[in-house]
């Protein structure tokens, strides 16, 4: 199971799959979710939510994609916390992760054994910013590109005429 984070979404539709210019993008999202390969956390469509803009209103309509987190995910969301504060990260940095979806969302793949879909990169030696990749390398969660989950799942963006 994929779990998608938001800047997969927002990025997308900024610039690789517009709503308005590649809508089989966001329909292989929904049969990707009725199929059972992905879904993305509540707390990712809030982060969506708030660009106030045509990505946000296809996010409430789609707000099935977006499950909500749950008690499982406390050891998780506990061990991550100890991980980020015990690395070499500064404190903005800390403060910041744990303060976004971004952590909500590897602790829930960490506890349901998902890979994580995120257009970050891992930057290891950057202590400014925590990085979803490297927060999964850290706790054996998989995790991969957008373009290559699409490449795995051999998606068909059907293009009309």
């Amino acid at each position: 199971m994929y779990l998608l984070d938001a800047n997969v979404f927002i990025q997308s539709h900024r610039a690789h799959y517009g709503l308005d210019f590649v809508p089989g993008f966001w329909e292989w999202i929904d049969v990707s979710f009725a199929a059972g390969t992905l879904e993305s956390i509540h707390p990712i469509a809030v982060e969506i939510a708030a660009g106030h803009d045509d990505l946000s209103e296809w996010a409430a309509a789609s707000s099935h994609l977006f499950v909500p987190m749950d008690a499982a995910c406390a050891p998780s969301l506990s061990a991550i916390s100890t991980w980020v504060n015990g690395a070499s990260y500064t404190p903005g940095a800390v403060a910041e992760f744990l303060s976004v979806a971004d952590y909500q969302l590897v602790a829930f793949a960490r506890t349901h054994g998902h890979t994580v879909v995120t257009m970050e990169r891992s930057e290891p030696q950057r202590k400014s910013k925590v990085k979803i990749p490297d927060v999964c390398n850290a706790h054996g969660i998989t995790w991969t590109t957008p373009f290559q989950m699409l490449r795995d799942e051999r998606a068909s963006l059907v293009l009309g005429p």
